[in-house]
């Protein structure tokens, strides 16, 4: 599976955004799908996640109430609306695919848990004014 992310660049803070991870060679039907973001300095963490069938998702707190997961099958694409925008959301944005993560856990943002993971290259978000 391949994963390509867009959609991110520059807005002012209280903007929004949407990101798409899209897949080719591959559906992603039968994929988890989780949105994780890493700020110069940081280590890589999770913001949102979503179960193959998207019935389930999980969000951290930072981000609760302002973003949403969503994905389209058919479309092989994965969505990320991100509204209110903070500049502490500054950060390169990946998607990664993999199956066996419980979209439920309180652990399921846990990078660790997505080290096999398919990996899209990032498209960076920045939010200042």
């Amino acid at each position: 599976v391949q994963l390509a992310e867009s959609g991110g660049g520059l807005v002012q803070p209280g903007g929004s955004l949407r990101l798409s991870c899209t897949a080719s060679g591959s559906t992603l039907d039968y994929y988890e799908i989780g949105w994780f973001r890493q700020a110069p300095g940081k280590e890589r963490e999770g913001v949102s996640c979503i179960s193959g069938g998207g019935g389930s998702t999980n969000y951290a707190d930072s981000v609760k109430g302002r973003f949403t997961i969503s994905r389209d099958n058919a479309k092989r694409t994965v969505y990320l609306q991100m509204n209110s925008l903070k500049p502490e959301d500054t950060a390169v944005y990946y998607c990664a695919a993999t199956g066996g993560v419980d979209i439920g856990s309180h652990h399921a943002l846990d990078p660790s848990l997505w080290f096999d993971a398919y990996w899209g290259q990032g498209t960076q978000v920045t939010v200042s004014s």
